[in-house]
């Protein structure tokens, strides 16, 4: 079973972090945008091992995005 979660990446003044909001909790930071996206894809991973193992169900991708133009 394949699922796509949406991921929210935010730049910090030295980093960027990563959140799933469909899965609380998980979550990433790295130097590098493209390193949080590794890491938070490995966050996933772990996330959804856990919850298999502690026999919960795995919440299916329920958010999603929509990028808005506007005026500035």
């Amino acid at each position: 079973m394949h699922f796509q979660y949406a991921v929210v990446i935010e730049k910090g003044p030295s980093s960027y972090g990563a959140y799933v909001p469909d899965l609380p909790g998980c979550i990433a930071a790295g130097e590098t945008r493209a390193e949080v996206v590794r890491l938070i894809q490995e966050a996933i991973e772990f996330h959804i091992e856990g919850l298999r193992e502690d026999g919960l169900p795995i919440p299916a991708p329920n958010s999603s995005f929509e990028l808005i133009e506007v005026a500035a």
